[in-house]
């Protein structure tokens, strides 16, 4: 791989986000995943290359390690941070249509509920993946969520709730995504949410951790 590459890709397992970025401390004052991104592109590597050869390969490897509980939720935020950063310097060429992803990914937090973190860990693992996200928010109404499947009629979608009390609100609105949209790929998630609800529902996936929808979501392109 070619050294800039591997850099990025150690960069985003880390959470070097910046130069600026005290963190992680043993990296403290070397450029991070912005930098370097950069410095690739002017290079003339290629968007794709970043993407696939460093930022894909680094997340999985942190959406392994989450899975296994080597690492936790702060230092998946940091990682996804730093993949962040890096994928701000490759959007320009998604637009232009130069590069392409995956597929689109709708995802939002159901009605009624505000919670964001385990939405923003999937949202940013999924987007580190090569997907194009579109990140509806937080209390999402059924109502916006099928305007969004409206703009984007092939993408897939991703429904979060961390309250008991607001899942029947995604049971709802799973129900009127199918009526309308029956072929159209639905996927749970959330602290009280399981495979039972989710198959219960009427919803195509549930996952216990964000690696888990990645690894479903490149399955259905693979």
């Amino acid at each position: 791989m070619n050294e800039i590459l591997e850099k990025i890709s150690h960069c985003v397992e880390f959470g070097k986000i910046n130069k600026a970025s005290p963190y992680p401390p043993d990296m403290k004052g070397q450029e991070g995943a912005d930098e370097l991104a950069k410095l690739a592109l002017e290079s003339g590597i290629k968007p794709g290359e970043i993407l696939d050869d460093a930022l894909i390969p680094a997340m999985s490897v942190v959406g392994d390690k989450f899975s296994k509980k080597q690492i936790y939720v702060p230092q998946m935020l940091m990682a996804a941070k730093a993949m962040s950063a890096a994928m701000e310097h490759l959007k320009p060429f998604f637009v232009s249509g130069e590069t392409r992803r995956k597929g689109k990914f709708i995802i939002g937090t159901v009605h009624g509920d505000l919670h964001d973190i385990g939405k923003n860990l999937v949202s940013m693992m999924i987007e580190g993946g090569g997907w194009e996200v579109i990140d509806l928010g937080v209390n999402v109404s059924t109502d916006k969520f099928l305007k969004a499947i409206g703009e984007n009629p092939d993408a897939i979608v991703g429904l979060s709730a961390l309250l008991t009390t607001t899942m029947e609100n995604m049971k709802n609105t799973v129900s009127a995504i199918k009526e309308k949209h029956s072929d159209l790929i639905v996927l749970v998630g959330g602290a009280p949410v399981t495979m039972d609800f989710c198959l219960q529902i009427g919803a195509d996936f549930y996952s216990p951790d964000p690696q888990g929808a990645v690894s479903y979501l490149n399955k259905l392109v693979s």
